[in-house]
């Protein structure tokens, strides 16, 4: 096995907010050329984690560390530098946002180039072009503006900025969600060939399970700012070992003509439910419908085989309680 490109270990971020953290011990690593699913819905903490690799929020505790860099030690002209060196790229959401909308594509694109310096003219242009090329664009395209572009082509061209000046991993942020079935699903075997061609790691994050489930190799499931369930993904979707998982399994559409998960009306509470008071405790357990006592603590990660990772007190239990039929998804 690959040693790790990106390691995330014990990471916090607070933002300064009283009412808590927005992320709180969260452990993550991703080897190169692999592909990485980060999940959770809005307000989970996703894209602070995103932002918190690449030293854009500050760490309250624990460290991120790239290629042998630690990043959270790094502070103005350091992190300035390391930035430059482009061995990070992020790929945003919405790429209409994201991209210069007074710029030529190839001016988009060689943005990264321009900043981290080194090439002639010529040489940029020929990685302009090569960079289209590689996703799946004509290089004729280098004289448009986004506005003149389909969205799909945005994405593609987001993504050709990204690798132009060949990074070891892509954060990609919710990367096909503003796109429609047909280009989303071109995007994804785009990322898939990526990573094959070029060895690049990528980290996506989405709050949709059906992109994930046939994209990425490996995902990690965020409630609350703490990391609940990780592990290979057709083993966390086809047999997942935390409730909030399970939840969100079974709420997601089927892949094919099998269903991601039981029922979700199984894995809510019930109605008349009391609030759990939880304080340092499980942040699910006010939502969990097998909440105990014991949840008033925080549950500590477990390690399971395979390279999963569970952190709740009934993972063992909880499944027989509603009758799920355990089976890897294929």
């Amino acid at each position: 096995m690959s040693e790790s490109l990106l390691d995330v270990e014990g990471l916090a971020v607070s933002y300064g907010r009283p009412s808590g953290r927005v992320l709180s011990d969260v452990s993550l690593s991703v080897r190169p050329g692999e592909i990485v699913g980060v999940v959770g819905e809005t307000g989970s903490g996703k894209t602070t984690l995103v932002r918190a690799v690449v030293g854009l929020v500050p760490a309250e505790a624990g460290r991120v560390t790239f290629d042998g860099t630690e990043v959270t030690a790094l502070r103005g002209r350091r992190l300035r530098a390391f930035r430059r060196a482009g061995g990070i790229q992020l790929v945003f959401q919405d790429p209409l946002r994201s991209l210069d909308p007074d710029l030529t594509v190839a001016a988009i694109v060689a943005e990264g180039l321009t900043v981290a310096g080194g090439l002639t003219r010529s040489e940029q242009a020929e990685r302009v072009d090569e960079a289209l090329t590689r996703v799946g664009l004509d290089p004729a395209l280098a004289s448009r503006r986004p506005g003149q572009i389909s969205g799909g082509q945005r994405q593609r061209v987001a993504l050709a900025r990204a690798i132009a000046v060949r990074p070891k991993l892509l954060l990609c942020d919710e990367p096909v969600s503003a796109l429609d079935a047909s280009s989303r699903n071109r995007v994804l075997v785009l990322l898939d060939r990526l990573r094959r061609e070029l060895g690049v790691a990528i980290v996506m994050i989405s709050h949709d399970l059906t992109s994930l489930a046939g994209a990425v190799d490996r995902v990690a499931v965020l409630f609350g700012g703490r990391l609940v369930e990780q592990g290979p993904v057709g083993e966390v979707f086809g047999d997942p070992a935390h409730p909030y998982t399970a939840l969100l399994v079974a709420s997601a559409p089927s892949i094919g003509e099998r269903p991601l998960g039981r029922p979700a009306a199984s894995l809510r509470p019930a109605p008349d439910r009391e609030p759990w008071p939880h304080g340092d405790g499980c942040r699910y357990a006010p939502m969990c419908p097998f909440a105990t006592a014991e949840c008033a603590v925080e549950p500590r990660r477990e390690s399971r085989a395979g390279g999963r990772a569970v952190a709740c007190h009934h993972a063992d239990t909880w499944p027989d309680l509603v009758g799920r039929t355990r089976g890897a998804l294929t």
